[in-house]
């Protein structure tokens, strides 16, 4: 076995069988929270999951993982997406041994740090000072080891006034920023993390994210869950795929995000219509294709967010006697209207002789946010004191995702939180400095 590498997963599989508990390992974190829960309340959760299963089949089976292998070199940092029950949150417990498999191995070399829930591992009558010792205890840390580290966990989590309040007070909020605080700071060599920067304010996901490049840039190794697909693509290099307990995809993160939200969405980068009278449009024209293409002329599902991107509409004119001017309206997924836009060249203004004609409307680089565009295609007919008649119009012909790999050369620059807005043009800035009056330089001083 190659000594570069983190995580080797072969052949893991997981089965389920609905209304049997789960069975755990018998891990230092299980067994502190087994001696620090209330006798009492474990009988009442045990007679409440009796009650549960005696109404259940117990021969109902669900597989969460099948046959799921793959390889993480040491610091590398991958994502790992799919929709609710693909099996993505099974398989970071797997290799965080909260649960076993049911079939296959997992070989982990180095220490690991998972944050899967909102608190996990904390206990709730325990006070945060308290838990933060608790889980670097877990994580294989000595004390002195956790106090040269403390103060500055309780300042990144922005908890410090309840730092001796116990845990049950805080709020959800509170809790992850504690935990992930935690999980961060102790320097694990392979961290996994489940879905944790859904909560918590924007400033607090930009701290987030920002120690998570850190983290990346100490050579650690990180296996992140997430739906924020921006983040995904931001952060990893490499995605995984699944679905229904499978690797569906596994490779560069704009290219398997790609293909996540075509899947998902039931969209596509490209779409063609036979000649037929299925075909969008009439008598006088009919699409025929549409489809978004890079600057080198090559259908794309995702482009950078830096680069030009193309939405090129085939169409067929059947008969000369209308003039029309091809229309595109570009939409986010929530429905947000960035803008619409149509050829206005003179050449429109007269009916074009029957055949077949492309028109590419480019929009250019560092103008969209990331995320994802849907487009609406419309080929309008405009006649003086007459209403437009369109010609042909499709909503939602195409979508295409755009992704900002980092770097800090964009708009973004070198912030790290959700960037409002549909649109994030990169502007130029000029800049002057004055003293007495009379501007003496155009160098910012910071002395």
């Amino acid at each position: 076995m190659s000594v570069d590498l983190a995580l080797h997963v072969e052949s893991l599989s997981k089965r389920f069988r609905i209304g049997e508990a789960e069975e755990r390992y018998d891990t230092l974190a299980a067994t502190l929270a087994h001696l620090l829960t209330s006798p009492i309340r474990n009988f009442r959760r045990l007679r409440r999951l009796t009650s549960f299963a005696s109404d259940v089949h117990q021969n109902s089976v669900v597989w969460g993982l099948s046959d799921v292998s793959f390889k993480v070199a040491r610091g590398e940092v991958v994502g790992i997406i799919g929709r609710n029950g693909a099996g993505k949150s099974t398989l970071l417990k797997i290799l965080a041994r909260i649960m076993h498999p049911t079939h296959g191995r997992v070989e982990i070399y180095g220490r690991v740090a998972s944050l899967l829930e909102v608190g996990t591992g904390f206990h709730p009558e325990l006070t945060g000072r308290e838990n933060v010792y608790l889980n670097g205890t877990v994580l294989g840390m000595t004390k002195a080891q956790v106090d040269e580290r403390f103060e500055e966990i309780v300042r990144f989590s922005g908890v410090e006034r309840f730092i001796d309040t116990p845990i049950k007070r805080y709020s959800s909020g509170m809790k992850v920023r504690l935990a992930f605080a935690v999980a961060a700071h102790l320097d694990p060599e392979i961290l996994l993390i489940d879905e944790v920067l859904s909560v918590g304010d924007a400033e607090f996901q930009k701290k987030c994210l920002g120690k998570m490049q850190d983290v990346t840039r100490k050579g650690r190794t990180v296996l992140f869950v997430s739906h924020n697909l921006d983040s995904i693509i931001r952060l990893c290099d490499r995605t995984i795929l699944l679905n229904d307990g499978r690797i569906v995809d596994d490779g560069p993160s704009e290219q398997v995000v790609a293909t996540y939200l075509q899947s998902a969405l039931g969209r596509t980068s490209y779409r063609t219509w036979s000649d037929s009278p299925d075909a969008p449009g009439g008598d006088y024209v009919r699409l025929c294709s549409v489809r978004i293409v890079d600057g080198a002329n090559e259908t794309v599902d995702s482009v950078d967010v830096r680069a030009p991107v193309g939405i090129e509409i085939s169409f067929e004119v059947r008969r000369s006697g209308a003039a029309f001017v091809p229309w595109i309206a570009l939409f986010t997924d929530k429905n947000e209207h960035i803008f619409s836009a149509f050829d206005t060249d003179p050449r429109w203004e007269a009916p074009p002789a029957r055949g077949t004609y492309t028109s590419t409307a480019w929009i250019p680089g560092n103008l969209l946010n990331e995320g994802i565009m849907l487009v609406n295609i419309t080929l309008n007919t405009f006649a003086s004191g007459v209403r437009n008649i369109r010609q042909v119009h499709v909503d939602e012909a195409v979508t295409f995702q755009v992704y900002d790999a980092g770097g800090g050369d964009t708009s973004r620059g070198n912030y790290q939180a959700a960037f409002p807005g549909p649109v994030r043009p990169l502007l130029d800035w000029t800049f002057k400095r004055k003293v007495a009056g009379r501007v003496v330089s155009n160098v910012l001083d910071t002395k």
